[in-house]
């Protein structure tokens, strides 16, 4: 669950995201059942999700069951529901590191998130991008952090090193 609340404060579509924050209960034929989601989130334009995680790729016959059940319910109130699997493990790690960088103070000054975002307006090596902004000890940061926002862009299902080309979001 820790892995996907991280995955998901990425998301810059949710606004809100809340744990166990309700409990469902419901009459099926072997009597009343309960179940406590595990995580709501709120996207930007309102819309809705309850979420469960799991960390097998397929889910027991009780767990598909429950899982139809909810997702009727959440159908019923106009929300959506998802079951999260899990994450590719090259893909995680990328991304725990990057989370590393997620405070606004490793963003840097202005000056240097938009040198930053101007050095990889075109794709280019980490890298060489960041030694043309600067010293490396001040611009891998500001860069880890653009990363994590979203403002810059990379291949984050391969292993990230030097020569992994990074570009501006939207430009690539």
């Amino acid at each position: 669950m820790r892995l996907h609340v991280m995955l998901l404060d990425r998301d810059s579509r949710i606004s809100s995201l809340a744990a166990r924050p309700l409990e469902l209960r419901w009459r099926d034929p072997s009597g009343v059942r309960a179940h406590v989601p595990q995580l709501m989130l709120r996207f930007g334009d309102g819309q809705a999700v309850l979420a469960d995680c799991t960390s097998r790729p397929e889910l027991s016959q009780r767990q598909r069951s429950l899982a139809s059940a909810v997702g009727h319910m959440c159908t019923a109130v106009g929300w959506r529901y998802w079951v999260l699997g899990p994450v590719d493990p090259v893909y995680r790690r990328n991304v725990t590191w990057l989370a590393g960088y997620r405070h606004p103070r490793h963003r840097g000054g202005q000056a240097l998130a938009a040198a930053v975002h101007e050095a990889f307006t075109e794709p280019a090596p980490l890298w060489e991008g960041v030694r043309r902004v600067g010293d490396p000890l001040v611009v891998l940061p500001a860069l880890f952090h653009a990363l994590w926002v979203g403002r810059l862009t990379g291949d984050l299902s391969v292993p990230m090193h030097e020569r992994m080309p990074v570009w501006v979001q939207g430009s690539g």
